[in-house]
């Protein structure tokens, strides 16, 4: 297995964040000569994407089609039960990343590390959003096939919204081997569902050819897994892994629903991979199930037996153990596979579901997170002098405002001055609920949503993250390891936050459901 515990992190040393490291990494060997940068606020990028807008006016159809999807696999000879029985040791691990394909040098920052830390692993789980913008299948080739044509074992996925932009055509295609859906039926004129479609972002034509010669790249027997269908079950060792599909607006359809209750009963420990994090920003977030019910209520049921829930889709790392019934689910945020970077210097003081700040961890650090703002928006704004903050500055500024120590000790002291607590205030830097809020500028909505994807972000430190879960009967060691694109990290990458859960299997259950 692999043992990072020598290498500083962020939470040790500035340079264990990759602040002031010269050498960058050799990730831009791996990247194609000709990389295109998405930006969000470009109305090319926006408009493709506009069917997650039309689904919160005029109704999602994403059950519907979700439903074809799945009867589609059933007929084709799918497990009618969605569930992947691999037959692993009972002890293995596997790795999860998520949200990550913009296909540029973010995303392809990470790959060096994380081929290094998942050896001998069984697989990979990409949790939410493996392709943007649209989830289109002609965008397969540079930002799925190519930075991940070295990993050796199977890689499994659940969409996220943006795979959701074209219908899941993409997603369907390469992760199991669907051909697309035929039309469906026409909705009756002026009804809400017909104002959609009027407007609806339809599936692009697909280059076979290009597909093809993409898909070479991925084409080792020891590679290939065909999923049932976006949500399954993996019966692996003595774990489920259950992956669920969120669709458009971060909830679940009816059938999904039951088949969820269904695939979760019994005894064994069971892992939630989800598209839509349950706990997220010092927030709950359970994820209605249409019908009645949450994902959540699944999860907190003791008979069921979850030990942990990560989700995608916030581009970031958190986690929250979150005491329930007398035992502990981790709920982990793990979106910080390549795409850009979500601000964690907005999340306010943790008081979640008994969850304080002290058990709370989420990397970036807050300080290394309103550091890396202030660069972005002292060059966008041509203010570099004012906005700019040291990580000692921007460190220290959290600290005041959270009231808490500084997670990393300043080599230092730091006089924090009318300036930097300016900044802080202008750039939504979060204050202790108790004190009085600051004029902010819209980081969180507007600005990280917006603004921040289409900034000039493509130079190190990037602070992207993957995990690695070791599974044995008696425990899950699950890891964060983190990729800022410089050199050493890249050949030794640093684990930013770990913990070990406990598994409770009556005896005599192992591998049954």
């Amino acid at each position: 297995m692999v043992d990072s515990s020598r290498t500083h992190s962020s939470r040790d040393t500035p340079e264990g964040a990759g602040w002031g490291l010269e050498n960058p990494g050799s990730y831009r060997e791996l990247m194609p000569r000709r990389v295109e940068k998405l930006s969000w606020v470009n109305p090319r990028t926006l408009w493709p994407a506009r069917n997650g807008v039309l689904a919160s006016w005029f109704g999602d159809p994403t059950g519907r089609t979700r439903s074809r999807w799945a009867e589609q696999r059933t007929v084709a000879g799918a497990p009618a039960d969605k569930v992947i029985r691999r037959g692993d040791p009972d002890r293995f691990s596997f790795m999860v990343i998520g949200d990550t394909g913009e296909g540029d040098a973010p995303q392809y920052a990470v790959v060096p590390g994380f081929l290094t830390v998942s050896q001998d692993t069984a697989f990979t789980v990409l949790a939410s959003d493996v392709i943007y913008p649209v989830g289109a299948t002609d965008d397969y080739g540079t930002k799925f096939f190519r930075p991940y044509q070295d990993y050796p074992a199977p890689i499994y996925a659940i969409p996220g919204n943006h795979d959701w932009y074209e219908d899941l055509n993409g997603f369907m295609r390469v992760f199991c081997n669907a051909p697309p859906l035929p039309a469906a039926p026409a909705p009756r004129p002026l009804t809400p569902a017909w104002l959609r479609s009027l407007l609806w972002h339809r599936p692009s034509a697909v280059d076979e050819q290009r597909l093809a010669e993409a898909s070479k790249l991925r084409s080792a027997s020891a590679q290939q897994a065909t999923q049932p269908g976006p949500y399954w079950a993996i019966d692996a060792g003595p774990v489920r892994v259950i992956g669920i599909d969120t669709g458009l607006l971060g909830t679940l359809d009816a059938e999904q629903g039951r088949w969820l209750r269904e695939v979760s009963s019994g005894p064994v420990p069971k892992i939630l991979v989800t598209g839509s994090p349950l706990y997220v920003d010092g927030e709950h977030h359970p994820c209605a199930i249409e019908g009645g019910g949450t994902v959540d209520d699944l999860v907190r049921d003791p008979e069921r037996n979850f030990v942990a829930a990560i989700g995608g889709d916030i581009h970031n790392y958190q986690r929250y153990p979150v005491g329930v019934h007398g035992r502990t689910i981790q709920y982990v945020v793990s979106g910080g596979g390549g795409a850009f970077m979500h601000a964690t210097h907005t999340i306010e003081r943790v008081s979640v579901a008994d969850v304080t700040e002290d058990d709370f961890r989420c990397y970036p650090l807050r300080g290394d997170s309103l550091a890396f703002y202030s660069r972005i928006y002292g060059r966008r704004l041509h203010l570099r002098r004012f906005f700019t903050l040291t990580e000692a500055e921007a460190a220290a500024v959290i600290a005041e405002r959270l009231g808490m120590r500084p997670t990393r000790a300043p080599d230092e002291p730091v006089r924090l001055t009318w300036r930097i607590r300016l900044v802080a205030g202008l750039l939504g830097t979060a204050r202790r609920p108790d004190r009085a809020r600051r004029l902010r500028l819209p980081v969180r909505k507007a600005y990280t949503q917006l603004f921040s994807p289409g900034s000039a972000t493509y130079s190190p430190p990037f602070f992207k993250s993957f995990l690695r879960v070791d599974v044995s009967p008696e425990a899950i060691r699950l890891r964060c390891f983190s990729a800022t694109g410089k050199l050493r990290q890249e050949l030794d990458p640093p684990v930013e936050d770990e913990v070990v859960i406990p598994l409770i299997l009556p005896p005599g259950t192992i591998g049954e459901a």
